[in-house]
């Protein structure tokens, strides 16, 4: 099942879908899979599983430490590999890869697609990778019925939005503010505004992140947006409280 089919179909039920984020290995991987079955009971929709590397230029501060430490503790493609194929083999939410185009290139395009595959990855998420260079990539993963997750951004003209549209597949992950992930976005007019923009492009799914942290946020993206994206707001959840402070969060955006 596409990422888009799974999307229509879990948006009957529900106004607007929650995608998670988990750094794999980080603080380790039975925490990973702590949080996952709080993301499972919370009813989270889709989550994506980080690889870490050691250059993670979308990442704020929070998510740049997470990879860092992730890398110092030893954590391998293999585990990453290892861990999604549990988490898909265990849990009812879909799962996407987000990471580098460095992981994909060293392990070679055609390898990395069969992984995702066999460890029942439904698309992946490289921010580092310009659709002019993807190709191959895409071409192999449609065969595979994987994903691309595009990225649509506020700076993107409505020339480039058109090219990302075109090459889009399953979702788009419209970033709702300039910079890098981790800090508070007011998700105003403006973000309203950039979404019905990219909307206009596109014909699949679209998901909004960079700054969602409450249930405010998400009542604003309802009606608006398909997927509201969460990530440094549920890792600092974890920081602060642990498998508890996670709980409360999820819960917090669910009432």
């Amino acid at each position: 099942m596409s990422l888009a089919t799974y999307i229509a179909q879990r948006r009957q039920q529900k106004p607007l879908l929650i995608m998670a984020h988990v750094v794999c290995g980080y603080p380790s991987f039975e925490a990973n899979i702590r949080a996952l079955e709080i993301m499972e009971d919370a009813g989270v929709d889709l989550v994506e599983l980080q690889f870490p590397f050691s250059e993670p230029s979308a990442d704020g501060p929070l998510f740049v430490r997470a990879n860092e430490e992730s890398l110092k503790a030893g954590t391998t493609i293999d585990q990453c590999f290892e861990l999604m194929r549990l988490a898909t083999q265990r849990f009812s939410f879909k799962i996407v890869m987000m990471g580098y185009y460095n992981t994909v290139y060293k392990m070679g395009e055609a390898l990395f697609v069969k992984r995702l595959e066999d460890a029942g990855g439904a698309g992946y998420i490289l921010p580092d990778l310009p659709i002019e260079e993807s190709k191959v990539l895409h071409t192999a993963s449609a065969a595979a019925s994987i994903d691309p997750i595009i990225l649509m951004t506020p700076t993107s003209s409505d020339q480039r939005l058109a090219q990302l549209g075109a090459a889009s597949r399953g979702l788009v992950y419209v970033v709702a503010r300039k910079g890098v992930t981790g800090g508070k976005t007011d998700m105003d007019d403006a973000v309203v505004a950039l979404i019905k923009r990219c909307r206009q492009y596109t014909s699949v799914p679209i998901g909004v992140g960079f700054g969602i942290t409450c249930r405010e946020d998400l009542d604003a993206l309802t009606g608006v947006a398909d997927v509201a994206i969460i990530g440094t707001a549920a890792l600092k959840a974890w920081e602060s409280g642990g498998p508890e402070g996670l709980q409360a969060f999820f819960k917090a955006l669910t009432v």
